[in-house]
Protein backbone atom coordinates (compact mmCIF):
# COMPACT_ATOMS: atom_id res chain seq x y z
CA UNK A 1 0.00 0.00 0.00
CA UNK A 2 1.06 3.84 -1.05
CA UNK A 3 0.63 4.90 2.75
CA UNK A 4 2.02 8.39 1.40
CA UNK A 5 -0.06 8.58 -1.20
CA UNK A 6 -3.11 6.78 0.48
CA UNK A 7 -2.53 10.11 3.30
CA UNK A 8 -2.73 12.75 0.96
CA UNK A 9 -5.89 11.98 -1.10
CA UNK A 10 -7.38 11.71 2.97
CA UNK A 11 -5.55 14.86 3.72
CA UNK A 12 -7.10 16.48 0.78
CA UNK A 13 -10.88 14.61 1.74
CA UNK A 14 -10.44 16.10 5.53
CA UNK A 15 -11.54 19.28 4.72
CA UNK A 16 -14.88 20.51 3.88
CA UNK A 17 -14.18 23.08 1.44
CA UNK A 18 -12.31 20.39 -0.85
CA UNK A 19 -15.25 18.24 -0.17
CA UNK A 20 -17.67 21.01 -1.22
CA UNK A 21 -15.89 21.62 -4.27
CA UNK A 22 -15.37 17.87 -5.00
CA UNK A 23 -19.79 17.82 -4.96
CA UNK A 24 -19.54 20.58 -6.78
CA UNK A 25 -17.97 19.14 -9.33
CA UNK A 26 -19.53 16.24 -9.48
CA UNK A 27 -22.82 17.52 -9.66
CA UNK A 28 -22.82 20.41 -11.45
CA UNK A 29 -25.46 21.50 -14.51
CA UNK A 30 -24.69 22.40 -17.73
CA UNK A 31 -26.36 25.87 -16.67
CA UNK A 32 -22.64 26.88 -15.24
CA UNK A 33 -19.58 27.81 -17.26
CA UNK A 34 -18.77 24.42 -17.80
CA UNK A 35 -18.13 23.55 -21.16
CA UNK A 36 -18.38 19.82 -20.41
CA UNK A 37 -14.87 19.95 -20.63
CA UNK A 38 -14.44 20.63 -16.96
CA UNK A 39 -15.61 23.39 -13.93
CA UNK A 40 -14.30 26.83 -14.64
CA UNK A 41 -12.04 28.17 -11.44
CA UNK A 42 -14.66 31.06 -11.39
CA UNK A 43 -17.90 28.72 -11.19
CA UNK A 44 -15.91 26.40 -8.32
CA UNK A 45 -15.10 30.31 -6.27
CA UNK A 46 -18.79 31.47 -6.86
CA UNK A 47 -19.64 27.85 -4.73
CA UNK A 48 -17.13 28.04 -2.00
CA UNK A 49 -17.83 31.78 -1.25
CA UNK A 50 -13.93 31.69 -1.04
CA UNK A 51 -11.37 34.35 -2.29
CA UNK A 52 -9.50 33.17 -5.41
CA UNK A 53 -6.33 32.79 -3.93
CA UNK A 54 -7.88 30.22 -1.32
CA UNK A 55 -10.01 28.16 -4.10
CA UNK A 56 -6.70 27.81 -6.08
CA UNK A 57 -4.74 26.44 -2.61
CA UNK A 58 -7.54 24.21 -2.20
CA UNK A 59 -7.98 23.08 -5.69
CA UNK A 60 -3.85 22.30 -6.13
CA UNK A 61 -4.31 20.39 -2.73
CA UNK A 62 -6.88 18.28 -4.51
CA UNK A 63 -5.04 17.88 -8.15
CA UNK A 64 -2.10 17.03 -6.11
CA UNK A 65 -3.82 14.60 -4.64
CA UNK A 66 -4.97 12.79 -7.53
CA UNK A 67 -8.96 13.70 -7.17
CA UNK A 68 -9.33 16.31 -9.80
CA UNK A 69 -7.56 16.63 -13.03
CA UNK A 70 -6.67 20.86 -14.39
CA UNK A 71 -6.47 22.37 -17.34
CA UNK A 72 -5.52 25.70 -18.31
CA UNK A 73 -7.51 27.25 -20.86
CA UNK A 74 -6.35 31.16 -21.59
CA UNK A 75 -6.63 33.05 -18.27
CA UNK A 76 -8.96 30.46 -16.80
CA UNK A 77 -8.61 26.21 -15.02
CA UNK A 78 -11.06 23.83 -15.75
CA UNK A 79 -11.33 21.23 -13.18
CA UNK A 80 -13.08 17.72 -13.48
CA UNK A 81 -12.96 14.96 -11.10
CA UNK A 82 -10.01 12.39 -11.13
CA UNK A 83 -10.85 8.50 -10.82
CA UNK A 84 -7.41 7.61 -9.15
CA UNK A 85 -7.31 9.13 -5.78
CA UNK A 86 -11.19 8.62 -5.14
CA UNK A 87 -10.53 5.05 -6.52
CA UNK A 88 -7.85 4.91 -4.11
CA UNK A 89 -9.96 6.12 -1.01
CA UNK A 90 -13.09 3.92 -1.57
CA UNK A 91 -10.19 0.58 -1.96
CA UNK A 92 -8.28 2.03 1.40
CA UNK A 93 -11.30 1.75 3.20
CA UNK A 94 -12.76 -1.27 1.69
CA UNK A 95 -9.90 -3.01 2.90
CA UNK A 96 -10.24 -1.41 6.41
CA UNK A 97 -13.27 -2.87 6.45
CA UNK A 98 -12.59 -5.95 5.29
CA UNK A 99 -10.26 -6.74 8.45
CA UNK A 100 -12.67 -5.37 10.94
CA UNK A 101 -13.73 -8.82 13.53
CA UNK A 102 -17.69 -9.65 12.61
CA UNK A 103 -18.87 -9.49 15.72
CA UNK A 104 -19.67 -13.67 17.13
CA UNK A 105 -23.15 -14.84 17.26
CA UNK A 106 -24.02 -15.84 21.46
CA UNK A 107 -24.50 -19.69 21.28
CA UNK A 108 -27.92 -20.89 22.69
Amino acid sequence: MDFDGTAAVFKALGDAHRLRALHFLATADAGCCSTGQGICTCDVQERLGLSQPTTSHHMKILVEAGLVTSEKRGKWTYYTLSAHGLHLARTTVSALLAAVPQPQKEAV
